[in-house]
């Protein structure tokens, strides 16, 4: 439980004082779980009685509820146990694959409550495939209605229309999905670069002392996001972390505006990784990111030197302009690795770079851009629903 907190609002009117003691005990049930009405006091500092008002308004509001007794071994009651009342609206957070959609539900502290991967066939309206999977979850999970959604999905997010910008390889479909699917849903639709999703689960997992890294993707492309300081930079025009576009490559040939196969996608991508697998004498069926990780997993010692040698020439050029101090490999590829991956890298990076940088793998091994999507719809929805103080 973290220290005890100034008491808010000591020079502000009754009114905005009362609004910015609630909205502190509520980011305080947030962050530390369910608490008592003592645990409450110590930590935000308020008196008893403001204490006890707080808490009846913040029930009659119906933002919290008693959860619980604490199991306190002392004379008298126990002490009544208050949180977040969660489940008064779910969110979803949906990771938009070519031919698949990524769906979960969870409550208002981000706890999934329903789960499912949709397909998208040729001939499908995703939208439609998305409004009605969303819908058949929120029925299984007890019917609450649906407050925010946040997308995940390859590509730059324009960060003055909120839409796509795709690029040739992905479905046409992808530029106007989330416009079609805040339609169908009526309710708020969040659109984010995937890779900076998973950097936001990242973070979120990590805590304390996650301020600064660079995540690089390692999967059926690569990619980057760069959390500076404790925000998440996206760049000028959105395209913050476009490291696949590098002109590093094997062929000696640049990549292009439209075409990133001569820079560091075709270097490290899926397709060269099995390439480099196969180069290596190891059996690999296919080219995607799963074929990748299972090369990876498989891997011999020479195999993996040389593919964390293509991934330190990347991440050197990364560190040579941020300086960030850490480097996190996710993605199918870097998350398969592990600890070993990481270990290479780390060890080549250091010949290529006086800047000393951490490489470490990821945190989030199983599903960052959906719990990405995820962390990313419950804050806006808590911000909604427990908004500032003024």
């Amino acid at each position: 439980m973290t220290a005890t907190r100034a008491q808010p609002g000591r020079n502000a009117s009754p009114r905005t004082a009362r609004a910015i003691n609630d909205r502190l005990a509520l980011r305080l049930l947030q962050e530390e779980g369910p608490l008592t009405a003592a645990q409450l006091k110590e930590l935000t500092g308020m008196s008893r009685p403001s204490v006890a008002d707080l808490v009846e308004r913040l029930q009659d509001s119906g933002l919290i509820e008693v959860v619980g007794e604490s199991g306190a071994a002392r004379r008298g009651p126990n002490a009544r146990v208050y949180g977040i009342v969660a489940d008064r609206a779910y969110v979803a957070g949906l990771d938009v694959r070519v031919d698949s959609i990524g769906v979960e539900i969870a409550d208002l502290l981000g706890r999934t409550v329903a789960r499912a991967d949709l397909a998208v066939a040729c001939d499908a309206d995703p939208a439609r495939t998305i409004a009605a999977g969303v819908d058949l979850l929120l029925g299984a999970a007890g019917g609450k209605p649906l407050h925010t959604v946040a997308f995940g999905a390859p590509g730059l997010v324009n960060p003055v229309t909120g839409r796509l910008s795709t690029t040739g390889e992905l479905p046409a479909w992808h530029g106007y999905l989330v416009d079609e699917v805040r339609g169908r849903l009526g309710v708020p639709v969040l659109l984010e670069n995937e890779v900076n999703l998973a950097a936001v689960a990242e973070q979120r997992v990590r805590g304390a002392g996650a301020d600064t890294f660079v995540l690089l993707w390692i999967g059926g492309g690569v990619g980057a996001a760069l959390v500076l300081e404790g925000r998440l930079r996206r760049g000028n025009s959105g395209g913050a972390g476009e490291v696949g576009f590098l002109p590093i490559s094997s062929s000696g040939r640049l990549p292009t505006a439209t075409n990133c196969d001569d820079g560091f996608h075709g270097l490290a991508g899926s397709r060269a990784v099995c390439e480099l697998a196969r180069a290596h004498g190891l059996a690999v069926d296919g080219s995607d990111a799963a074929a990748a990780a299972t090369a990876v997993v498989a891997g011999t010692p020479g195999f993996l030197d040389e593919l964390a040698g293509r991934i330190a020439l990347g991440a050197s050029a990364i560190c040579a302009v941020l300086d960030p101090g850490r480097v996190i490999l996710a993605g199918e590829v870097g998350a398969a690795g592990g600890p070993g991956l990481a270990t290479r890298v780390a060890s080549t990076l250091a010949t290529l770079s006086p800047l000393r940088t951490e490489v470490l793998p990821t945190a989030v091994p199983s599903g960052p851009i959906l719990r990405g999507a995820v962390i990313t719809a419950m804050d806006t929805a808590q911000n909604t629903l427990f908004p500032p103080s003024p």
